[in-house]
This record gives structure tokens, sequence and C-alpha cells, in this order.
């Protein structure tokens, strides 16, 4: 009689065993509420949060309003930087207009060793903008006063978008040069 190896017969078994315990846990898991497998939220209690303010501009399109959001505190510069422009995309939560084009955001976020941060902005940022001058000063004042408030580290910002270089957002401010956040204030 040609007997296969035991190493083998243990591997088979082994097999089925694992195929048997997949079969039983997809019933199960088509038995629970809505026939999903429950998902736990992930605990963030122990993550900290932060005091972010936002600039938009007021009801009158006249000036920067300061909102100020507490948001989970985020590690690296690409994440802060994203979660600012989402939240300034997301709009005010109390008074006040969005002011950057729907569906900005971020790329690439680049900061180089002299405090200049390198911002690469989504397509609509560019391809969305509807406004004239002074909707296109209040939009770079909001992104650039946000970032320098909230990321001290960053000393002057150059805006790029889609990897391009920028030249202005609707031809009324000059965007190829860095841009100071101390000067929207």
């Amino acid at each position: 009689m040609n007997r296969l190896p035991l190493w083998v017969r243990a591997g088979a078994i082994l097999l089925m065993l694992a195929v048997l315990g997949y079969a039983g846990w997809r019933l199960w898991a088509s038995r629970a509420p809505g026939g999903v497998v429950p998902v736990v939220a992930a605990d963030t209690t122990q993550a900290g949060m932060r005091s972010m303010t936002l600039y938009f501009p007021d009801a009158e399109g006249e000036r920067l309003r300061a909102e100020t959001r507490e948001m989970l505190e985020q590690e690296g510069l690409h994440e802060r930087v994203a979660q600012l422009v989402r939240a300034l995309d997301e709009g005010p939560t109390g008074g006040g207009v969005a002011v950057l084009p729907a569906g900005t955001s971020v790329l690439h976020a680049y900061l180089d060793d002299q405090g200049l941060l390198t911002l690469d902005l989504s397509g609509a940022f560019r391809q969305s903008f509807t406004g004239g001058a002074r909707t296109e000063e209040l939009a770079i004042g909001s992104l650039v006063r946000t970032l320098g408030d909230n990321l001290p580290e960053v000393k002057r910002v150059l805006l790029v978008c889609g990897g391009a270089p920028l030249v202005s957002l609707a031809g009324h401010l000059p965007l190829d040069q860095p841009l100071d956040p101390h000067d929207w204030l």
C-alpha cells in the first residue's frame, strides 16, 4: 500500500480545518445584523486633540475671520497640511463663507530647512475657482494664514497646482513667488 508521509497528511488536515473555520466564520458573519461583520471603531481616547484656527471670509466678503476647531492631532507634515486644507474646503461651521474652490485637496506638501512650504494642490483649486479679484485675495489669504497660524515651522508658502507652477489663481494676484503668512494678518 502506498501511504503518504505523515507531514503531508497533517498538512492536509490543517488545510481542511482552516477551510472549515473560514466557512464557519462566513456563516456566522452572514447571521450578524445586516449580514456584515460588526466593525469596532478605533479608540481615539488616547489620541491628542489640538485647537486649530481656520480663516474664512466674513459674510460680506470684506475680511477674514477666525474660527477655532478642535481637531485630531496629526503626525506628519503632509497629514497636518491636508487636514487644514480639508477643513477649509468643508467651509465654516459658524458665520462666514467657504472660499476655497470645491474639491481642493493636497497632493504634496514639502517643507525645506528655511521654512518654505511648497504646497501642491489638486487641479480643482485652479479649475473650480470662480470669483473676482477680492475673492481670489480672500481664498489665498484664507489658505496662507491658516497654514501659517497652525504650522509654526512654515515661514513662507509657495503654491503649485497639479505639479505645475501656479502664476495666479484668477489673474489678479501673483502666486509665482512664495507668500509670507504675516502679510495676510
